[in-house]
């Protein structure tokens, strides 16, 4: 493709996501417009099936390279439109005074891109689980005594990397699965009870660097510690003999700690391989991609005239819509948001417009979501959307009655976490599953949680007291069945949580649906009392009623949170 006569221009792209839509209609109008001596030409090439283009692999913006004659003399990072429009006009100009005889052809600095020549790199990146990866689970004594951040930490420190987590309540099959090779231990029955008594953490950890695997591992800071009360005997041996140990080997590096005993590890390269289909089934998958959030905006006149094209274009286009709502700016949030606009005549009238009328503000999860979704929008004025990029959203939804791109992106990671946190600030809520709930269906319910985005902070089985049962349904006293409300839940053990999320009360609620299963199933037959429910009673499944009641229930049953350790607020 080098050969061709004249400039071939080369959209370098990731096998993941393609050649770049955005630039495409340009190319086309370019292609119309200067190709009438057969000079310029536009040619794609996946950087994974080209050696010499490895160094571009795992870019997070699209790359372009200019050929002239077989030589690749220039190139631009990134959607930059108007950038690519110059450097192809300016130098199809050159050809053709070059032929023409009315210039001499300029010496070029021509690209050299290195070859990757060691095969055995290759292999390493692309090999299996063998050598890349171990699971590692803290058990729930370990988060009930809040040494699980401890032990990240440490991890961490000695050069290991933490690929992937999740914090859940194991299963019966789970942990059977997991410890088969101690099915014939006498303790082994309890051993699984305890197992899947409270949240554990399951990790996919890496090797890391090698000259981050070599840094100085910190001193132990405590002697060994006995198991706790509550833990069987059987996990000693799970820690000294249940997994295989080589030279190096994280295994080794938490009994030097004196912290093995709270977390188990899996080495073996087939049994890894397995438990990572098992607990992460998407792992392998989300290797290859970038999921990064982004905060999107539309702006108000869109937000009214249009809005439900809009967001089905975005999840066309693979963005998941994490959190949504319409807020009316205040003047300093619409100037921050404006702020490439600020030397425009007309900014105090954006301002204006932003702050008189509600934007749709969005979270988005998408691969490569961050430099994607910029892509999308265009540039900053609709004039030159329509000219460089009429497949932007920019050029798709311009407003008569704005100049300016009617859509907002973060700028970078940084800024998109920052501006989530701001417009979507986490709430916590009260979340109880009752006595009469089997524990199949708590696994199910639990699973419901975490795929409705809520994360699972805190939680205990317990048998709620008096006191706190009448906290819980404090709204029904008076009511001729409170007796026999306060009488099913001192019935047996139940499950309370704090749940976080954004809206988290009313998101929670919603979860529940309506407060009669036989209702919720006509209503709302999702919803986990509709599932889940038997009567009115026995529905499952219960939820404070504001953030108020949610807040003192909470501190009488967990006590005041850590600021500082969010995540080591779990309590079991």
């Amino acid at each position: 493709m080098l050969l061709n006569k004249g400039l071939t221009v080369i959209d370098v792209y990731q096998a993941w996501c393609g050649p770049c839509k955005a630039m495409q209609a340009l190319f086309r109008k370019l292609k119309n417009e200067l190709n009438e001596d057969e000079i310029l030409h536009f040619v794609v090439a996946e950087v994974d099936n080209i050696v010499s283009l490895q160094s571009f692999r795992d870019k997070c913006e699209p790359v372009f390279l200019f050929s002239l004659n077989g030589k690749i003399i220039s190139k631009v990072k990134g959607a930059n439109a108007p950038l690519v429009n110059q450097k192809v006009i300016s130098l199809i100009e050159e050809e053709r005074k070059i032929a023409a005889g009315e210039m001499v052809r300029p010496q070029y600095h021509e690209i050299i891109f290195v070859d990757s020549d060691d095969e055995d790199a290759g292999e390493a990146q692309n090999g299996s689980a063998d050598d890349l990866y171990s699971i590692a689970i803290i058990k729930p004594d370990a988060v009930i005594s809040k040494k699980a951040l401890e032990i990240k930490e440490n991890v961490m420190r000695a050069g290991f990397v933490i690929e992937a987590e999740e914090k859940k309540v194991l299963t019966e099959e789970e942990v059977r699965n997991f410890y088969s090779h101690l099915a014939d231990q006498p303790d082994f029955e309890d051993f699984v009870s305890f197992m899947t008594s409270g949240l554990s953490y399951i990790l996919v950890i890496s090797q890391g660097d090698e000259e981050e695997a070599h840094k100085e591992e910190p001193k132990p800071e405590t002697e060994p510690n006995e198991p706790s009360e509550n833990q069987p005997e059987v996990e000693v041996k799970a820690a000294s003999v249940g997994m295989k140990k080589k030279r190096g080997s994280l295994q080794e590096y938490l009994e030097r700690q004196h912290i093995s005993q709270f977390c188990d590890v899996e080495e073996n390269g087939a049994n890894v391989n397995k438990f990572i289909d098992i607990f992460f089934p998407e792992f392998k998958k989300m290797k290859t991609m970038k999921l990064q959030r982004t905060l999107a905006l539309i702006r108000p006149d869109l937000c009214r005239e249009n809005q439900e094209d809009v967001l089905k274009a975005i999840q066309d286009e693979g963005f998941k819509i994490l959190m949504q709502q319409q807020i009316v700016l205040s003047e300093e949030e619409a100037k921050t948001l404006c702020k490439e606009y600020e030397q425009d005549d007309d900014f105090e009238q954006i301002i204006q417009n932003m702050t008189s009328n509600p934007s749709l503000v969005l979270a988005l999860l998408g691969n490569n979501g961050l430099t994607r979704w910029k892509q999308l929008l265009g540039p900053n004025y609709v004039e030159d959307a329509k000219r460089y990029l009429p497949e932007s959203l920019c050029a798709r939804f311009a407003m008569e009655t704005s100049p300016i791109n009617p859509f907002y992106g973060s700028d970078s990671l940084e800024a998109a976490e920052r501006e989530i946190q701001y417009f979507f600030p986490p709430q916590n809520t009260l979340a109880v599953i009752k006595p009469h709930v089997p524990n199949e269906y708590k696994e199910e319910i639990l699973k419901s949680i975490d795929e409705a985005g809520f994360q699972v902070t805190q939680m205990k089985e317990i048998l709620l007291s008096q006191e706190i049962a009448e906290k819980i349904y404090k709204n029904l006293k008076g009511k001729d069945f409170y007796k026999d409300v306060l009488k099913m839940i001192s019935g047996g053990p139940s499950v309370v949580m704090v749940l976080t999320k954004w809206n988290a009360v009313i998101e929670w609620r919603r979860l529940m649906g309506p407060t009669d299963p036989e209702e919720a199933r006509l209503l709302s037959p999702n919803s986990l009392r509709a599932r889940f429910g038997k009567n009115i009673l026995n529905n499952a499944v219960h939820g404070a009623s504001n953030i108020y009641q949610a807040e003192d229930i909470i501190e009488k049953l967990f006590g005041e949170p850590d600021p500082e350790n969010p995540e080591e607020n779990s309590n079991l």
